[in-house]
């Protein structure tokens, strides 16, 4: 029986997309470099910018917190794989392999693995980085199996870095080791295959959940609507698409927030005063909904997180969590506002906007990339595989980092 390196590389190294898991690719491709290029100003760029192009597009992909989601497998797949296969000279075959190879491994992974505070971003990631490297180099399924095997000792990732600049590197680093261990096995490098059956195991996944039957990339990738964590994009459609307009911020009493337990999982800072914390706070995405037309780039800075107004609502959010379920959209999310003269407005919500089950319009796509940047919708428009190298490398140019020169003893 192959391994679950084995298994995946040869669906890999057979894959022939077809239009549905193509036009995935596209809009995959033109949605992350859209949310890469909107980071051009974060100081993160100035920060990796000695990285290894696959880790610094990745790192910068990934600091907005804007690109797109796994649901089954709670993983960034596109800000890894997009970042890898570019650097490696891939096309959006190259692409679809890695990020199937990403979905899968995750998927085996399971929640249990997610909900212990992996990153499952990282840990699915580095092997799918792998992945899509290999093929974008023309390697053989042997030599495939042999980068996922030799990733094995960079998949790793936590959420304790969530709300940090660690969150992005961490996945840079997924996307650069991959890049990294195609390049040596195409160089000769050897590695036992079973090290990723073994590293599964090891982290809590089961290998012989991999099925590598379906689509691309099973159960599709969710568009983010807003540049927060996607557990908090049910929240604040809730609140925006069902409140009724106008509730005056300031005669609001009390908000009670009613959800699973699991889709709360990387929500770990209930008094953020950062902007990178913002992103990953219920408290403050509660705020926000009710204080900004549109919670976009400028509702998740430090200054937008420290209003006053901001801080005095995040302070009246109660969530309460129900047991059970196993993704981030389990169950639906209630919300309870009740203002100071007892009024009550009560909304729900199961599916967001941009997940599978409401998959963006045409019309959605436009206006987050035009959201991106007065530039981007030029940039991006009708883009290849090729061309986004190099608008990358043009937008997000690396430095030479030399070691000093030791001084004389």
């Amino acid at each position: 029986m192959d391994s679950a390196a084995e298994a995946l590389a040869r669906w890999a190294h057979e894959l022939v997309p077809d239009a549905e898991d193509l036009a995935l690719a596209q809009r995959s491709l033109v949605d992350t470099l859209a949310v890469t290029l909107a980071a051009r100003d974060d100081d993160l760029v100035r920060i990796s910018a000695g990285l290894p192009d696959a880790a610094r597009w990745a790192a910068v992909g990934h600091v907005l917190d804007f690109d797109d989601l796994h649901m089954e497998s709670t993983a960034h797949i596109s800000v890894v794989c997009v970042p890898a296969t570019l650097a490696a000279g891939g096309d959006a075959r190259a692409y679809l392999a890695g990020a199937g190879v990403m979905a899968r491994i995750g998927m085996a992974l399971g929640w249990s693995h997610y909900a212990s505070g992996w990153h499952a971003t990282c840990t699915a990631g580095a092997p799918a980085a792998a992945a899509c490297a290999a093929v974008a180099l023309g390697l053989s399924r042997e030599q495939i199996a042999t980068a996922m095997a030799l990733a094995v000792p960079a998949a790793g990732g936590v959420q304790r870095a969530f709300g940090s600049s660690g969150k992005s590197l961490q996945v840079g680093f997924a996307a650069d080791a991959g890049v990294r261990a195609a390049r040596l096995a195409a160089a000769g490098a050897t590695a036992d295959p079973t090290a990723l059956d073994a590293w599964l195991r090891l982290v809590g996944g089961e290998p012989e959940r991999i099925d590598v039957t379906g689509p691309a990339v099973p159960g599709g990738l969710a568009i983010k609507v807003f540049p927060c964590c996607y557990a908090l994009q049910r929240p604040i459609s809730a609140l925006r698409e069902q409140l009724p307009a106008p509730i005056a911020p300031a005669e609001v009493a009390e908000i009670e927030v009613r959800t699973p337990a699991c889709t709360v999982q990387p929500l770990i800072h209930h008094r953020p005063n950062t902007g990178l914390q913002g992103k990953f706070s219920m408290e403050y995405a509660v705020a926000t909904a009710l204080l900004d037309p549109h919670p976009g780039f400028g509702s998740f800075t430090d200054r937008a997180v420290n209003r006053p107004e901001a801080q005095r609502l995040l302070k009246l959010v109660k969530v309460t969590e129900a047991a059970g379920g196993d993704w981030l959209l389990a169950g639906q999310v209630d919300i309870t506002v009740t203002l100071a003269d007892g009024t009550r407005h009560d909304v729900a919500l199961q599916l967001p906007p941009g997940s599978p089950g409401r998959p963006p319009s045409e019309q959605d796509m436009t206006a987050k990339i035009a959201d991106c940047g007065e530039d981007v919708p030029a940039l991006l428009s009708d883009v290849d595989w090729r061309r986004a190298a190099e608008v990358l490398a043009e937008h997000l140019p690396g430095e030479v980092v030399h070691d000093q020169e030791k001084e004389p003893a």
